[in-house]
């Protein structure tokens, strides 16, 4: 993307390690011609004498976030009336998400709201409302969507070229996050590695194939694997973990058997996307950038399309199914609780 258009002014709401790695995307976009300048972050907490914010689970490079033209403040209603503003990313806490979402669809502001958009399916639902209300976009941030590789899995999942898909097995393990612990402890207000760190393959697996007709969720709420049940797919799961030693590392990997060959994904190997077929290993080779750069530059395109007129043929439907994937990891919490299968409804 190369050509010139007035930048797409951006605030952040919200400026932990969430809302710092947007804010280098939407730098690193612009200098790759995706015309955007952060004009604005908000967050109570903010500290000018500290800039390095905590680490998350995975690198998001070694570049350094030019404050020199970004105004901080300590309230998110600086961003919500500001008329200069054309897009806000709202990176705080899950509680807050919903409520921050709808006052900048209602101040006139395009909005790319951080994941889980909320625990309870209803709240993501009146999101829903308000966002179809609204002639502003409003966009899920699930990076796992634009993972290089993860696109890649999906595109070949679509495609049936190496056959119908026949176990798809997804690994997400870690340590619970140690910035923000007050948070990510309480698990009315983050929802867990349910809904923090699990989410990301619960919403993959309902990008690639749909909803699940049940769910069975086993172990506890720090550590489970689910079974999601389909009439054409012998075999799906997911598991998701924070009870990791710090030593370990953080793991994602996903296995995809298909009849004619088998996909195989580790963040860890120098090869992160490998194809089995024929008795030979093939590396498929992808893009060195994040889902998050991914996501960001997703987000200003549709953007620009709806300036220019076009509709993306998702536009309409990204948070209607955040509210699907919600409803799929309540099922998954109340399959935890009762250690029995959960029927989902079509």
């Amino acid at each position: 993307m190369t050509q010139q258009h007035t930048p797409i002014r951006v605030g952040i709401i919200g400026f932990g390690f969430m809302g710092h790695t947007h804010a280098l995307a939407y730098q690193q976009a612009n200098r790759n011609g995706y015309q955007c300048a952060i004009r604005s972050i908000a967050d109570p907490n903010y500290n000018a004498s500290d800039q390095s914010p905590s680490l998350g689970n995975i690198a998001t490079g070694e570049q350094e976030l030019d404050t020199s033209s970004i105004q901080f403040h300590q309230n998110a209603d600086a961003i919500l009336s500001d008329h200069n503003i054309d897009l806000v990313s709202i990176c705080t806490h899950t509680d807050t998400h919903v409520e921050l979402a709808i006052a900048a669809l209602d101040a006139g502001k395009h909005v790319l709201v951080e994941k889980p958009i909320a625990i309870n399916p209803n709240d993501v639902q009146r999101l829903a409302i308000a966002a179809d209300n609204s002639d502003r976009l409003c966009i899920p941030a699930m990076c796992m969507r634009h993972w290089p590789a993860w696109k890649q899995i999906n595109e070949l999942i679509s495609s049936n070229t190496l056959g119908k898909v026949r176990s798809a097995v997804f690994h997400r393990l870690g340590s619970r996050p140690s910035w923000a612990a007050d948070f990510y402890a309480d698990q009315t207000r983050s929802g867990g590695v349910l809904h923090d760190l699990h989410i990301h393959d619960t919403d993959f697996i309902y990008h690639c194939f749909g909803k699940p007709d049940a769910v069975f969720s086993t172990g506890d709420q720090l550590h489970l694997t689910t079974v999601y049940s389909y009439k054409d797919i012998p075999h799906v799961t997911a598991q998701g973990a924070w009870d990791q030693d710090l030593g370990i590392g953080f793991q994602m990997k996903c296995t995809i058997t298909f009849e004619q060959a088998t996909l195989d994904f580790d963040i860890n190997r120098d090869q992160q996307l490998l194809l089995h077929q024929n008795s030979k290993s093939t590396h498929i080779q992808t893009s060195a950038r994040t889902g998050y750069d991914n996501e960001i530059r997703y987000t200003l395109d549709q953007i620009r399309n709806k300036s220019n007129g076009m509709k993306s043929t998702r536009e309409s439907s990204a948070i209607e199914e955040a509210y699907q994937v919600a409803q799929i990891l309540q099922a998954e919490r109340k399959s935890l609780q009762t250690q029995s299968q959960v029927q989902l409804s079509s």
